[in-house]
C-alpha cells in the first residue's frame, strides 16, 4: 500500500466524519452571501460589488473588507488634497462633512491627515502568515493558491470542450468533488511549491465539502463570529471566481433553478489552508510552532484590527462627503436657478436612455430647434424581453440582469446564415477563447494572425456581432409562454410603456432610441452598450416597440385603454452610437429637417467630447473630426475608444422641462417623470425599485473600479485574455478571474476620469410616497438608510432636502 492510500486509510481510522453544527453553517452561509455576482463577458452590465452586504452601513462595510483583505474603499489621502487644492472641494463641504458625522476635527486638523500616511495591519490567512516567513526563492503559497484555484475553476465552467473530461465534468458537477479528483491526480503541486510530500495530504481531506469544513474549522480553531470573518477573507482572496459562482446563483434564484456552490468553493480555498496547516505540522515542526503562535496572534487581535481601521477611515469619510456635499452643493444651484422650457408643440420627439451618455447627445439635439422634445427612459424600453435568431437554439435576454424575461421576440423572416456556418463560427470562438489557449492560439496561428492585424491597421471596417446581423429585420413575432401574444396582449404591454414613458401627446414623429457601442478587439464591450439591455444594444427593443406602436390593429385597442395615436403620428426605431455620436435610423429615410437635426446634433455633442478622448483634435472641423471618431471605433488598437459611464454622478427623476437649460456634463442619469400623472405613484415606485437600482450599480462599479482596480477592476486591458470563452478574463495568463473595469476605462494615463462619488438622486416628487416606497421596499430603504447613495427630494417650488432614516434634512445650495 503506498504512502497515499496509507494516509486515507489513516485519516479515515483517526478521523471520522465531522458534520458543521448550525451556528457554524449560518455564519459560513453569511459570509457567501457577502460576494456580489458578475456576468459574463457577452451579457457584462454594471454591479454593485458590495450589493449583496447593501443591508449594512456602508461604514461598516468599507471598514471589514479594508480590515480582512486590505481592500481599498478612498481614493489615495493625495488625490483629497488635490481636490481641495483645486477648489472641487470647498471649506464649506468640509465643514458640512465634519458635522453630519459628528467629528470634532478641524478645518486644520483636517487638512493634516491629508499629510499623514497610516502603517495598518491587516488580517492574514494562514497563506499570507507563510508568505512573511518563506524561502523568497520559493513560489508564494498565497499567489500558487490562487493560480491553482483559477486554473481549476476556468477548466471546471469551460462549457465546450471541458479540459477536464469525466462523468464528473457536468454543469451539475460538485464543485468540491471535481476539485479534489484533479488535486490528488496534480503530482505537479509538490514540485511547484517546492513541498516534496505536499501532493500526499490532499488524499487526507474528506471527500463532502461540509465535512471539509467541519474538519478546517475544527482544527484551526475557528468559532463564533470569527467564522463569517475568516471565511468572507478566504472567499475575497478569490473574489473573481466568488462573483462568477455568486452569478450562477443568482440565475438560478432568477429562474427557480437552485444552483448555490459558494460554499463548495470555500471549502476548496479552506482545504488549502488545512493541507499547508497539516503539512507543517507533520514535515516542518520547527516553522509549525512559529506559525501556530502567529496564528493564535491573528485571530486574538482582529477585533483590535477593526477598531484601527475604522478609526483610521474616519477622517477620509470627511473629505469623501466633502467632495460629495461640493458636487451637490454646485448642481442643486444649477437645478434650482435653471430657467423651465416646456415643449407644447414637438415636430420631434426623441426617447433616449437614462444612460449618462445620452446626456450631451439629448442636449445636442434640443439645441437644435424648440420644436425638439427629448425623453428618458430606462434603455430596454420596459420591454421584458428575450431574443432568440429565428430557428436558432440560443437566445439572450435584451433587459436588466434583476429581471427575469416573460416574451420571446424573433425575426418572421428566415435569417441568410445557416446552422452549418454559426457552428463552424463557434468551433472557432471555442478554441480561441479556451481557457488554456491564451497564447497557444496565437503562437500556432502567428502568420495568420499577422496578416490579420495589417490589414485591420490598414483597410479597418466596422466588424458586427454575429448575432446582432440577425437583429435588423423589420417583422417580429412575440411569445409568451410558447403562444403568440394577442393584439389585446400587445395593447396592454404598449399602454404601460406610454405610461411609464409619460408619452400622453404625440408628435408627427417619435424617435425610439436605443443605443450602443462600436468597439474592435474589446472583451469588454457589452460592458459598453445598454445595460438595461442586458449588455447588448437597444435594437432588438426599439425595433419591436416600433413595430408595436404603428401597428394599426394595437393602436385600435389602445384607444379603447385611454390612449389616441393618431395616423400621421410615425414611431421610428433607432440607434445611438455612444462611440461616435452617430443616430442611426431603421427607416427609408426621413424628412429633412429631422435628417439636419440629427447631423447638426452628432456634430455638436463630437466637439463637446473630444476634450477629454482627443484634445488636440479639438479646433479640428466637422469633417476631419467625424472621420476621427469613425476611425477611433474600426481601430483595433484602440484601448480608449470611449469613456463609456465614467463621471456618472446624479439621477435626476424629473420632468425633462427643468433641466433642459441646464449643462450637466454627461454625468447625469436623467429619467423623465411627472408626479401629477402618476396616479398611485405606480411610476415612481417602479423607477425607485428599478432604475434606481440599477444605477446605484453603476455608480458603485466605477467607483470600486478606481479606488481598488485590483481587487474590483480588471487591470491593464493590454494584458486580458478571455476565460473559457466568455466567462471573464485574466489579466496575463493566470491569476484569480479580473471583474470590474479596465485601468483604461478610468484613467487616460495622466489622470483619473471618474470621480469617485456616492450617486445623489434627486426626485421631483411629494414627501409622502417617496416615504411609503421606501418604507415598502427593503432594498430602496437599505440604500437609502445604509447611505449607499442620497436621497433628495426636488420640490415644485424650488426646494432641496435630503431623505434620511425617516427624516427630512434641508440641503445647502451654496459651494
Amino acid at each position: 500500500m503506498n504512502l497515499a492510500a496509507n494516509l486515507v486509510t489513516n485519516s479515515m481510522a483517526i478521523a471520522p466524519p465531522v458534520l458543521l453544527n448550525l451556528e457554524q453553517k449560518t455564519h459560513l452561509q453569511n459570509a457567501t452571501h457577502h460576494i456580489a455576482p458578475t456576468w459574463p463577458l457577452d451579457q457584462m452590465i454594471a454591479v454593485n460589488p458590495f450589493w449583496q452586504m447593501r443591508h449594512l452601513p456602508i461604514e461598516q462595510v468599507f471598514n471589514r473588507l479594508s480590515s480582512l483583505n486590505n481592500i481599498h474603499c478612498f481614493m489615495p489621502r493625495q488625490y483629497y488634497a488635490d481636490l481641495y487644492r483645486q477648489g472641487h472641494i470647498s471649506q464649506t463641504a468640509l465643514q458640512l462633512a465634519a458635522k453630519d458625522q459628528r467629528s470634532e476635527l478641524s478645518i486644520n486638523q483636517l487638512e493634516a491627515c491629508l499629510q499623514q500616511t497610516d502603517e495598518l495591519s491587516h488580517w492574514h490567512n494562514i497563506a499570507d502568515l507563510l508568505d512573511a516567513q518563506r524561502d523568497e526563492h520559493k513560489m508564494a503559497w498565497c499567489d500558487e493558491i490562487i493560480q491553482q484555484i483559477s486554473q481549476f475553476c476556468a477548466a471546471h465552467y469551460q462549457q465546450s470542450n471541458p479540459i477536464y473530461s469525466g462523468a464528473k465534468n457536468t454543469p451539475h458537477a460538485c464543485l468540491y468533488q471535481h476539485w479534489l479528483e484533479v488535486s490528488r491526480h496534480d503530482k505537479g503541486l509538490s514540485i511547484i511549491m517546492d513541498e516534496p510530500k505536499l501532493h500526499d495530504y490532499f488524499y487526507q481531506l474528506p471527500n463532502e465539502a461540509e465535512a471539509l469544513l467541519a474538519q478546517a474549522l475544527d482544527e484551526l480553531s475557528i468559532d463564533g463570529a470569527m467564522i463569517e470573518h475568516y471565511g468572507h477573507a478566504l472567499l475575497l482572496d478569490i473574489n473573481g471566481w466568488a462573483s462568477w459562482v455568486a452569478y450562477l446563483r443568482w440565475q438560478g434564484h432568477l429562474y427557480a433553478k437552485a444552483n448555490d456552490q459558494m460554499l463548495q468553493l470555500l471549502a476548496i480555498r479552506m482545504a488549502w489552508e488545512l493541507v499547508i496547516w497539516r503539512y507543517l505540522k507533520d514535515e516542518q515542526k520547527h516553522n509549525f510552532a512559529q506559525l501556530s503562535n502567529h496564528w493564535i496572534r491573528e485571530k486574538n487581535q482582529l477585533a483590535s484590527v477593526f477598531k484601527r481601521h475604522e478609526q483610521a477611515q474616519k477622517p477620509l469619510w470627511i473629505w469623501a462627503q466633502a467632495a460629495e456635499l461640493s458636487y451637490q452643493h454646485q448642481l442643486n444651484s444649477q437645478l434650482l436657478n435653471a430657467h423651465k422650457q416646456i415643449v407644447t408643440s414637438p415636430k420631434l420627439q426623441a426617447a433616449f436612455c437614462i444612460d449618462v451618455r445620452s446626456e450631451v447627445i439629448r442636449r445636442a439635439l434640443e439645441a437644435q430647434s424648440e420644436h425638439i422634445q427629448t425623453l428618458g427612459f430606462a434603455g430596454f424600453f420596459g420591454l421584458p424581453i428575450e431574443y432568440q435568431p429565428h430557428n436558432h437554439g440560443l437566445s439572450r435576454p435584451q433587459l436588466p440582469g434583476l429581471l427575469k424575461p416573460v416574451i420571446k421576440v424573433s425575426q418572421v423572416t428566415k435569417t441568410p446564415q445557416s446552422h452549418h456556418q454559426m457552428n463552424a463560427k463557434a468551433r472557432w470562438q471555442a478554441w480561441t477563447q479556451a481557457a488554456p489557449s491564451a497564447f497557444s492560439m496565437v503562437e500556432s496561428m502567428g502568420w495568420l494572425y499577422a496578416f490579420k492585424m495589417l490589414k485591420k491597421s490598414f483597410f479597418a471596417t466596422k466588424v458586427e456581432h454575429p448575432i446582432n446581423r440577425f437583429t435588423h429585420a423589420n417583422n417580429w413575432q412575440l411569445e409568451k409562454q410558447q403562444q403568440p401574444l394577442t393584439i389585446k396582449d400587445k395593447a396592454e404591454l404598449a399602454q404601460g410603456i406610454l405610461n411609464a414613458m409619460g408619452l400622453t401627446q404625440f408628435a408627427p414623429t417619435v424617435l425610439l432610441i436605443g443605443h450602443g457601442s462600436h468597439t474592435t478587439n474589446n472583451l469588454h464591450a457589452a460592458g459598453l452598450d445598454c445595460g438595461a439591455c442586458g449588455g447588448q444594444t437597444g435594437e432588438v427593443n426599439v425595433r419591436v416597440l416600433a413595430q408595436l406602436l404603428n401597428d394599426k390593429d394595437v393602436r385600435a385597442e389602445l384607444t379603447h385603454l385611454g390612449i389616441n395615436i393618431t395616423p400621421d403620428t410615425h414611431f421610428v426605431a433607432a440607434l445611438h452610437n455612444t462611440t461616435t455620436d452617430h443616430i442611426d435610423y431603421f427607416e427609408p429615410q426621413l424628412n429633412d429637417e429631422i435628417t439636419a437635426w440629427l447631423k447638426a446634433a452628432t456634430t455638436q455633442a463630437q466637439r463637446e467630447r473630444i476634450v477629454n478622448i482627443a484634445p488636440q483634435m479639438a479646433s479640428s472641423n466637422k469633417a476631419s473630426l467625424d472621420k476621427f471618431y469613425r476611425k477611433l471605433s474600426l481601430d483595433w488598437s484602440q484601448v480608449r475608444p470611449e469613456w463609456g459611464l465614467a463621471n456618472n454622478a446624479a439621477f435626476i427623476v424629473s420632468p425633462r422641462s427643468r433641466t433642459r437649460n441646464v449643462n450637466l456634463q454627461g454625468r447625469c442619469f436623467l429619467h423623465d417623470y411627472q408626479w401629477q400623472n402618476d396616479s398611485g405613484f405606480s411610476v415612481l415606485e417602479l423607477i425607485m425599485t428599478a432604475p434606481m437600482v440599477v444605477t446605484n450599480w453603476i455608480n458603485m462599479q466605477y467607483n470600486a473600479s478606481t479606488t481598488d482596480n485590483h481587487k474590483y477592476g480588471c487591470g491593464n486591458k493590454l494584458l486580458h485574455n478571455a476565460v473559457a470563452g466568455h466567462i471573464g478574463v485574466f489579466e496575463g495568463n493566470g491569476g484569480d478571474l479580473r471583474n470590474g473595469l479596465s485601468l483604461q476605462s478610468l484613467h487616460d494615463g495622466q489622470k483619473w476620469m471618474h470621480q469617485p462619488l456616492r450617486l445623489s438622486v434627486y426626485i421631483a416628487a411629494p414627501r409622502e410616497p417617496i416615504e411609503q416606497i421606501t418604507a415598502k421596499h427593503d432594498n430602496v430603504r437599505a440604500l437609502i438608510d445604509n447611505q449607499w447613495l442620497y436621497l433628495l427630494r426636488w420640490s415644485d417650488d424650488g426646494i432641496i432636502e435630503r431623505y434620511y432614516q425617516g427624516k427630512w434634512l434641508p440641503q445647502n445650495s451654496q459651494p
